[in-house]
């Protein structure tokens, strides 16, 4: 396979980036950084997405990273 192909030191195929959404539910939980847990571009589904779940330490923040609303 050529070099140009896999990522420096890690032997797994290149994968484009991908496209920046409007908004995001992150886990604020037991890490010391929140994590990204889903990416939209539907405000609606991030809010039915978080409501569904029973843990509250999610956050929904727009692609700026301002706090839309909280768990």
């Amino acid at each position: 396979m050529s070099r140009a192909f896999v990522k420096e030191g890690e032997g797994d195929r290149w994968s484009p980036p991908t496209t920046p959404r409007a908004y995001r539910v992150v886990w604020t939980g037991y890490a010391t950084e929140p994590e990204v847990i889903k990416e939209t571009d539907d405000l609606l589904e991030a809010l039915n997405w978080m409501g569904s779940r029973d843990r509250r330490e999610f956050e929904i923040r727009d692609a700026a990273g301002v706090l839309l609303a909280t768990g």
